[in-house]
């Protein structure tokens, strides 16, 4: 209980020193509450892109995923999307296998590059997916990452 009590009060303490030197506003501090809990749940690519909001999405070769052959630690396998499309609206990294497959949803600002770049946990060998949504429909490239040392619970 008192590890809860010190996460809460160091976060809450990034969000205030965030607000108080106008980093962001008091609407995006609280904004991470409305996050889609229900795509984070989610096992397939399909039913992630209908949690997100759309219905299917197109193989793209405008969407560049960009991830090692062979990650030599599941644990820490960096992952970058980019497109140059514009009109990109949220970007999403999927790992079929994991036991939840989205592993992580950007949303892209009006006016800035759509790129992104990060980290992930990879249970096992799998496909990795990048979905991006532009102008309301959903683009998707992959790419499957080979993984010699378990990271989700190997």
């Amino acid at each position: 209980m008192n590890q809860q009590r010190r996460d809460a009060l160091r976060i809450s303490t990034v969000l205030g020193l965030a607000v108080a030197a106008g980093l962001m506003t008091p609407f995006e501090a609280f904004a991470a509450e409305t996050w889609n809990s229900a795509a984070f749940d989610t096992k397939t690519l399909n039913d992630t892109v209908k949690a997100l909001g759309g219905s299917s999405a197109t193989v793209s070769k405008d969407l560049i995923l960009s991830a090692p052959d062979i990650a030599e630690n599941g644990a820490v396998v960096p992952i970058s999307v980019t497109t140059t499309l514009p009109g990109v609206q949220q970007i999403a990294i999927l790992v079929e296998k994991n036991p939840n497959a989205l592993s992580a949803n950007f949303t892209i600002p009006a006016g800035t590059e759509a790129y992104v770049s990060t980290r992930v946990k990879m249970a096992q060998t799998s496909n990795v997916f990048a979905l991006a949504k532009v102008d309301g429909k959903w683009l998707v490239a992959s790419k499957e990452v080979k993984v010699t040392l378990g990271g989700c619970g190997g």
